[in-house]
């Protein structure tokens, strides 16, 4: 692993030192993106470094150097041989006092880059017992406060599947703790809207604009009635599910298939869309 911390290049992530201050450690106070490198490049870059800004301003936080981020990611990739890889670029609000106020930084940036393993071609999913708040003040910022996600990750493990399903206040479907939601009815392929209080994903976005999508909010007992559901994600692209709950579904439908068919093409077409 390489990492670049605040203008220093470490090799061995052990070495990496944040202060036990930094209000993204201490609260979460922060903001990050997982982007999909390709060949020792970043995927869909451009609009990780978009949403990155969405979300800090979202949080309140000061706007990241973006030419800094890229230095840094280039500094990260540059002498890495990753076929396939993740990078997660880090923006804190940096040091403050114990507690929740802000200290006024400096913000803390850290990017990283390792090896990633390519997606299952199928996965199982779960419905958690929790919901996303779609009104609440961090509703579709990718924040670093991701103790929700865990509980819910940890929970759909214990039942043998590698994601987790939220609805949300309004008992619509919603998203899954790192992945977006696709499902199929009546030979049409929906989504939640962004309303809903899912991440603008970019992989999402990827999607809506490639295949035929349409984004609606309907009650999360919809997927009851599903013929298929795929996830889609950075680290997951467009990925079948086999299982939600207890109802099988097939892997992948002919829907899917050709959401997925879309995907390998468009992606190989050009690293940055």
């Amino acid at each position: 692993m390489r990492v670049w911390f605040n203008g220093v290049v470490l090799t061995d992530s052990e070495t990496a030192v944040i202060r036990v201050d930094d209000h993204g450690f201490t609260v979460g106070d922060g903001v990050f993106e997982a982007v999909k490198i390709v060949g020792s490049r970043p995927f869909a870059l451009t609009r990780h470094l978009d949403r990155l800004l969405v979300s800090a301003a979202g949080l309140g936080l000061l706007a990241p150097d973006l030419a800094q981020v890229r230095d840094a990611i280039d500094a990260v990739l540059g002498e890495q041989d990753l076929p396939l890889g993740r990078l997660r670029i880090t923006w804190t609000a940096g040091p403050a006092a114990m507690g929740s106020g802000r200290g006024g930084g400096p913000p803390s940036l850290v990017v990283a880059a390792v090896p990633m393993q390519p997606a299952a071609p199928f996965t199982d999913a779960v419905v958690v017992p929790w919901v996303r708040n779609e009104r609440s003040a961090v509703a579709g910022l990718k924040t670093t406060s991701y103790a929700e996600n865990v509980v819910a990750l940890s929970y759909a493990h214990e039942r043998g599947a590698t994601e987790a399903i939220f609805g949300n206040t309004l008992g619509n479907v919603c998203e899954g703790t790192g992945s977006n939601l696709c499902y199929v009815i009546d030979g049409e392929i929906r989504t939640p809207t962004l309303a809903s209080g899912c991440l603008a994903g970019v992989t999402r976005a990827l999607v809506l604009e490639w295949c035929d999508i349409r984004e609606v909010d309907e009650p999360l007992a919809v997927l009851g009635q599903a013929a298929e559901l795929f996830l889609v994600s950075t680290t997951r692209d467009v990925q079948p599910l086999r299982r939600l709950d207890d109802r099988e579904l097939p892997t992948p439908g002919p829907l899917t298939l050709q959401a997925m068919e879309t995907w390998a093409q468009r992606e190989a077409a050009g690293i940055d869309p």
